[in-house]
């Protein structure tokens, strides 16, 4: 069969299925689960794969890590990412509802497609848990998970259709950009570019702990050294610092621990950040400004201070997207009416940060963002009403139909992955 007629039968096989996606996807929304917990999520998708056809490893390295494969050895293997955590708070705010249901629906476009392909081709479904806080992924890469991967794909819900953010930022210098194609933004700032594009950032998080001496409030208070006046005066001096941040530098946070009583003066308060940064060596420099403000909090109201920047599982790399593969899902995301925005489309700055881009620095992927109906901000209580809408779904489908398109792409033209890895490798050597 032709790759046009892969494609076709890729479409139809979600099309047959999409109200049992729908329904899956139902589950996962009505019943959100935190980072690791996500048991009921985990029992759900792995039904639904296993009574597809899919040979599923549950518990798969994680308690809700799951492996779903189908295909034969000997050729090219693709993976198929779901995620499936919730928000604290507000549920699927980042839609991972339906970011599973798109790599529910990719998977079996894809195990349809090459039924009928002469060579042999491996497929994996791989359940990733915990993306929200965690570093699900993480685990996953340090086991060895993704080894014998060729190249992954999974989509995001968003306000916009995305799909090249990083294409232009991976072959600038220090200060001035040098586009890899013809552009008009030629010469421009790694800042000035950073707010006309969506970057999927490095992260490091922080924990501090402040230590003072309770005492009455309202007696002998000068017993007392008052721990929550030095997370106050923490977090002031980051919000201070912001102003002299470059715009892709971030910090956000929050104080954990504030204390017991009122009536007590706080011996001990914790507070947790997450820094942000295009590049390691960015984050590093990041770090020791932020260090600044942590340290001098403690000096000026007397307490002891204990800070620690983790760099274990819950360290997430920038996302590196493979050019080639991104401009085969553009092309088959705009056969499917799918039109990715421009510059003009987007005001300021997107940003964020995932364990995908993990992902991309031990294997070739992407990672486009589509656009549901709404102009809610994820990680809201709106965007968690619109990701569990009828209305989301022609556009989740669409996705899984854009990256089992994809699949085929490369499935049926095995050059592709000569140029696929050689570019992988620059992108490392220029990240």
């Amino acid at each position: 069969m032709s790759a046009a007629d892969l494609k076709t039968k890729s479409s139809a096989a979600i099309q047959a299925c999409a109200s049992d996606l729908y329904d899956l996807s139902q589950e996962i929304w009505k019943n959100p689960e935190l980072a690791f917990k996500e048991r009921y999520a985990h029992r759900v998708l792995t039904d639904f794969l296993e009574n597809r056809g899919f040979r599923v490893d549950r518990h798969y390295k994680l308690e809700t890590a799951f492996r779903a494969v189908c295909g034969e050895e000997g050729g090219l293997h693709v993976c198929v990412i779901c995620e499936y955590d919730a928000l604290p708070g507000i549920g699927h705010g980042c839609g991972h509802n339906l970011i599973a249901e798109v790599g529910v629906a990719a998977g079996i476009a894809i195990k349809a497609a090459i039924q009928d392909f002469k060579q042999p081709v491996k497929l994996t479904v791989m359940g990733t848990p915990a993306e929200e806080a965690g570093g699900g992924k993480n685990f996953l890469i340090q086991d060895g998970c993704f080894k014998d991967v060729d190249f992954a794909m999974m989509a995001h819900p968003f306000t916009y259709n995305v799909s090249r953010w990083r294409e232009i930022l991976q072959t600038c210098n220090s200060t001035v950009i040098t586009p890899r194609k013809s552009d008009p933004r030629k010469g421009w700032t790694r800042e000035l570019l950073f707010n006309h594009y969506f970057v999927c950032l490095c992260r490091h998080s922080l924990e501090v702990t402040y230590k003072g001496k309770a005492s009455h409030p309202a007696y002998q208070t000068w017993e007392g050294t008052n721990a929550l006046d030095a997370a106050v005066l923490c977090y002031s001096n980051i919000s201070v610092l912001r102003q002299q941040m470059k715009p892709h530098h971030q910090v956000h946070g929050i104080i954990e621990n504030g204390g017991t009583h009122p009536d007590v003066i706080p011996s001990e308060t914790k507070l947790t950040f997450y820094l942000r940064a295009h590049t390691e060596t960015e984050l590093t420099n990041l770090e020791k400004r932020v260090v600044g403000c942590v340290e001098s909090a403690a000096m000026a109201t007397g307490c002891q201070v204990e800070y620690n920047f983790k760099r274990d599982a819950s360290k997430y790399s920038n996302l590196m997207q493979n050019n080639t593969l991104a401009t085969l899902y553009e092309r088959n995301a705009e056969v499917l009416g799918v039109t990715n925005c421009s510059d003009e489309s987007v005001t300021g700055a997107i940003s964020g940060s995932t364990d995908m881009g993990n992902v991309t620095h031990v294997v070739p992927g992407i990672h486009p963002m589509f656009a549901l109906p709404t102009d809610a901000s994820i990680h809201s209580r709106h965007f968690t009403e619109e990701a569990g809408t009828l209305e989301a779904q022609p556009y989740a489908l669409n996705q899984a139909r854009a990256l089992a398109m994809t699949a085929v792409d490369v499935i049926c033209q095995s050059q592709l992955m000569d140029t696929i890895r050689e570019e992988f490798k620059q992108d490392l050597a220029n990240d």
